[in-house]
């Protein structure tokens, strides 16, 4: 399944049952002011969380947060999450 998540507003105990049930087969991206949620719950998006964690470049960028990012998240262009949506299925945008 792949995840996005578009807003900053998510409590911890929401995200948590949310990434509670992720697996090695699914994804998150994180875009517009999702990117945040990287710098607000950080214990959330670890090395040994099993599902794969992307965030748009582009918004990255945009709120000058490029050096904050840890290395084991991928930066994507929109290009590259085009590709995304069509290796995973369902998705849902949170």
């Amino acid at each position: 399944m792949l995840y996005t998540f578009s807003e900053s507003v998510y409590d911890s105990v929401e995200l948590e049952r949310y990434f509670q049930l992720l697996t090695d087969r699914d994804a998150v991206v994180l875009w517009q002011n999702g990117v945040v949620l990287l710098l607000k719950y950080p214990h959330l998006f670890t090395k040994k969380n099993s599902a794969s964690c992307y965030v748009m470049e582009a918004d990255i960028r945009a709120r000058g947060l490029k050096n904050m990012i840890p290395s084991f998240v991928n930066l994507i262009s929109m290009s590259e999450f085009v590709t995304l949506t069509e290796q995973f299925s369902p998705q849902i945008a949170l």
